[in-house]
């Protein structure tokens, strides 16, 4: 089912004590999500049980990061990234998350659990240009070489700074 959602101007910030939680099978779909996540999205709990996590996906996310974040998590490494959601009204609301894979006792992922928190000003700030950039780059390739295209601005900016995509995230 293809949402209709139109995104607005409007802007949900997250309080200093606010934890979103969610947890996804292997597949990104939700099987938990907190009642600050709830409040969030707009979503009830049962729109949201049983869906892609990708229903609070806003439009100005490049989808390399996306790309970068399941490479990281299905490599069974945790993953901190700066993110702007859309709710269900259109809203949105930027969180700096953890996504961590979960596990069975073999070592298996069995699914993913994410905590967002209220992000750092000065990271949306840099990651907002950075974003449109990627995005851009990612609307002149068009869809087959989107990723890659995108990708590269990420790694070029990365050398230059000589970080890693984690360093990055958590310095600023």
């Amino acid at each position: 089912m293809k949402r209709q959602i139109t995104p607005t101007s409007v802007e949900k910030v997250m309080r200093e004590d606010d934890f979103i939680v969610s947890m996804t099978d292997t597949k990104g779909r939700i099987t938990y999500g907190n009642r600050i996540f709830i409040e969030f999205s707009g979503y009830s709990e049962k729109e949201l049980l049983g869906t892609q996590h990708n229903i609070i996906r806003h439009p100005d996310m490049p989808r390399a990061v996306f790309k970068l974040l399941w490479d990281k998590i299905q490599n069974k490494e945790e993953c901190f990234a700066y993110v702007k959601n859309m709710a269900k009204d259109g809203s949105f609301y930027w969180v700096f998350t953890n996504v961590t894979p979960t596990f069975d006792l073999s070592g298996n992922i069995t699914g993913y659990l994410s905590v967002r928190r209220k992000p750092k000003q000065s990271g949306i700030q840099t990651v907002t240009g950075l974003y449109a950039a990627m995005l851009e780059a990612e609307r002149r390739a068009g869809p087959a070489n989107a990723i890659a295209t995108s990708s590269k601005i990420l790694t070029d900016l990365l050398k230059e700074k000589s970080l890693s995509y984690d360093e990055l995230v958590l310095a600023i």
